[in-house]
């Protein structure tokens, strides 16, 4: 017990001296979440029909157990398999649409059941597909960490007048399941488009073709693809970075990843992997944010997903600022939109996707301000530092400071009812105090008297 504490000691001592000289930890692997699959399987009376070397049930479930014989010598499998059956205990005629049924649960030791089960089918009945894929929801117990992925084996199209892809996509909605792969065993050209709508579809011609697909699918089911995040800039290169971004399964809005994007050591957008099952969509956390469109993951090959993200910077600054002060804010907006985009404080520099914005900038009075950002450039602005008006009354008074120009009033700041001294910080200019005694009924009491405010400097102001 006293060694296992002494090496986390070290262990945590180790990682400290390690940041502390500049060198990071390696980065905390996240562990791959469980994978489930259930076969749906067509043991209908079609599957009699000759096809190939034998009948196509016989085929199935030859090429079946050779897929299930190597996943079998997978050694510490992060997979779980489970089987449902329909068409295989009630003969037809008649129909019974209810003909489908769960023979093998998932569990982690459960192909040699799967195996003896599909071993011992005998095709009968009907084609209930979609009340098939309605059950099957069910099949997956509760997880919080799981892919479900269900892939239906069949030869026949839905024969129980209901609709798989209305099946597959409220499965798909609810986020019990990835999108379903189906193989059509010996399907008609003109019946294989009835399945596009349920899953990916992968017809199945031959033995050889349906051996194909059944690899094909399970590297997709077991494997994640890499993909890279472009983030392209005003020249179309994908250079911009270090933004945050949230990746969505697009069909369920589930977060998927949350990450900060990066360059990688060679100067291109870090390798990600991600599920080829899943299609994303994605917010990039520019100023303002950015969509990545709806993508779809190729399965074995390097995929680019990305948007426009060409973006400038806007450094604002104040000249001479008294220490004293604290930086006033600009409320940043689109032009036109009174939607907040940003709030940046002045003596700052932050970036902003390429286009027109207004800026408020919140001192005594406003300036309100356009600025274009153009990429790869910082665009500068700056404002005179404030001065300051020291108010005294005679007595508490009712009124406002107003900026003047020639003639014209401009409203700043009220003044405090309830204060015989006040303080304003204000921008260089001239202004006029309106006022009244709080306690006088006539307007005849009314008042104003005309300062200047210079930067740094403090205007003496004494009302009577």
């Amino acid at each position: 017990m006293l060694r296992s504490g002494l090496l986390a000691l070290l262990l945590i001592a180790g990682s400290l001296r390690a940041l502390a000289q500049g060198v990071l930890p390696p980065p905390e692997v996240k562990p791959e979440p469980l994978t489930r699959i259930l076969f749906v399987f067509d043991a209908s009376n079609s599957m009699y029909g000759r096809w190939q070397t034998g009948t196509r049930m016989e085929v199935a479930q030859r090429l079946m157990r050779e897929l299930l014989d190597s996943l079998g010598q997978i050694e510490r499998p992060n997979f779980e398999l489970a089987l449902r059956v329909y068409g295989h205990q009630k003969p037809v005629p008649p129909q019974d649409c209810n003909d489908t049924r769960l023979e093998v649960a998932f569990s982690p030791n459960s192909i040699p059941r799967i195996q003896k089960t599909l071993a011992g089918l005998r095709p009968m009945g009907t084609t209930p597909i979609a009340r098939s894929l309605i059950k099957a929801g069910s099949d997956f117990p509760e997880c919080s960490d799981c892919r479900n992925i269900i892939i239906l084996i069949t030869d026949g199209v839905e024969a129980c007048d209901e609709d798989p892809c209305a099946a597959s996509r409220i499965l798909q909605q609810r986020g019990v399941i990835l999108k379903p792969f189906v193989i059509g065993i010996g399907l008609e050209s003109n019946l294989a488009k009835d399945f596009g709508c349920v899953g990916t579809y992968y017809d199945a011609g031959d033995e050889l073709t349906f051996t194909k697909a059944l690899k094909v699918i399970m590297t997709q089911a077991l494997n994640n693809t890499s993909a890279q995040i472009n983030l392209i800039d005003h020249l179309g290169v994908p250079s911009e970075t270090n933004v945050p971004l949230v990746l969505y399964n697009a069909t369920t809005g589930q977060m998927e990843e949350v990450l900060v994007h990066t360059m990688n050591y060679v100067g291109q957008p870090d390798t990600l992997d991600l599920d080829a099952l899943v299609t994303y969509r994605g917010t990039v956390f520019t100023i303002p944010p950015v969509a990545i469109a709806e993508s779809v993951i190729n399965a074995g090959k390097h995929n680019n997903i990305g948007a426009n993200a060409a973006q400038g910077a806007l450094r604002l600054s104040m000249f001479s600022v008294p220490s004293r002060q604290s930086m006033p804010l600009a409320v940043v907006r689109r032009p036109g939109s009174a939607d907040i985009v940003h709030v940046q404080p002045l003596g700052s520099e932050q970036r902003y996707l390429v286009g027109s914005y207004e800026l408020d900038i919140l001192t005594l009075p406003r300036y309100r301000m356009s600025v274009a950002i153009e990429g790869g450039k910082v665009t500068e602005l700056s404002i005179p530092a404030p001065g300051s008006a020291s108010v005294t009354l005679k007595i508490a008074s009712i009124g406002a400071i107003f900026l003047r120009e020639n003639d014209q009033f401009t409203y700043v700041v009220p003044l405090d009812e309830g204060q015989v001294r006040q303080s304003f910080a204000l921008q260089p200019g001239t202004y006029t105090i309106v006022y009244r005694p709080k306690s006088a009924q006539q307007t005849a009491y009314s008042k104003s008297q005309t300062f200047t405010v210079t930067s740094g400097a403090t205007a003496l102001v004494n009302l009577q």
